[in-house]
This record gives structure tokens, sequence and C-alpha cells, in this order.
């Protein structure tokens, strides 16, 4: 598996390419309703070397927990606008200085995930009740240009596997495995 991702704003097709290979053809709201699980599990093994980074510009298993849980703020807004408004805009972030800037210092896992894991529930609950012929509505991202309600959700379940796999290495590298 490729362990970078295309930059989002250089090269946002191939951004989102990586994202959605990752996903494959699975379903995306059963990638992420199992993903605090997978978090959970990941925390277990981890034990204190979840808090430590491998490299000083590298995030640690709980900044990677940290992150998801920033972008699952971001696109719980996100999903909402596009399906409240016509075509609206839909802002980008620096997911480095969210990390740097809002998590300083860092929560404990458990603080991240209590906000995570309701937040990905009314997500998911969203998704499901969602009549289909609205999930091609869309939103004007920023930095990627038109995205629909269905891209974003497929596009976060990607993410999910890319960050479980980053945190994974880095508690592999902390650990020296």
């Amino acid at each position: 598996m490729r362990t970078e991702s295309p930059d989002p704003i250089a090269d946002p097709a191939g951004y989102q390419q990586h994202l959605l290979g990752l996903l494959g053809g699975d379903d995306p709201a059963e990638v992420q309703t199992g993903t605090p699980a997978s978090v959970r599990a990941l925390l277990k093994i981890a034990g204190a070397d979840a808090t430590v980074p491998p490299e000083p510009t590298e995030w640690s298993v709980v900044q990677c927990l940290a992150h998801m849980t920033d972008a699952e703020i971001v696109v719980s807004g996100r999903y909402r606008w596009i399906l409240a408004h016509v075509r609206p805009p839909l802002m980008g972030y620096d997911q480095d200085r969210w990390v740097d800037e809002l998590h300083r210092p860092l929560e404990s896992a458990e603080e991240l995930l209590a906000l995570f894991e309701p937040l990905r529930a009314a997500n998911i609950a969203l998704w499901h009740r969602t009549p289909d012929d609205r999930k091609d509505r869309m939103g004007i991202h920023a930095e990627r240009g038109p995205e629909s309600y269905d891209l974003t959700f497929r596009l976060i379940a990607g993410h999910d596997r890319f960050h479980l796999a980053q945190a994974e290495r880095a508690l592999g590298a902390v650990r020296g495995t």
C-alpha cells in the first residue's frame, strides 16, 4: 500500500483517486462504522507508545486519531451544507495546523474518542436516512472543486483506512518492528 497520499491541493484528482482506491468496492458506511473499533484495538496494542511520534515531524497514533477527529468535525459540516444548500462553498483546512494548534497539549485517546464516536455515528445515521437521489448533491470544495455528498462520504472511508495504516506504521516505527 502506498504510504503517502498525493497532495490534496496540488493533485486533487490524484488525492481523490488514492482514497477511493483504499476504499475499493467496499461499502463506505460499513468501513466507517468499523473505524472506532479498529482505533480502539490499535490503542490497546499501542499502550503508552500511542503518544510517541516515530519522528519529530510525524504523527503518533493519538495524533492520527486527533486528525481523524478533526476531519470528522469538518465533514459533519460539509455533509450538512451539501444536503441543505445549493452547491455551497466548502472550506478547506490545513490538517497539520489543526493538529499542532488545536491539540496542544494532546488530549487523551479517550477524550478524542468521546468526540469522534458520536460524530461518526451521527454522520452514518445521516447517510442512511438520506434518500439515494439526494446523495448526488454537490458542494464546491475550495481546493478540489465540485464534490458530491456521495463522493465526500466515500473519501472519508478511504481517509479512515489511510490514517489507520499511518497509525499502525507509526507504532511499528516506535517499536522498531
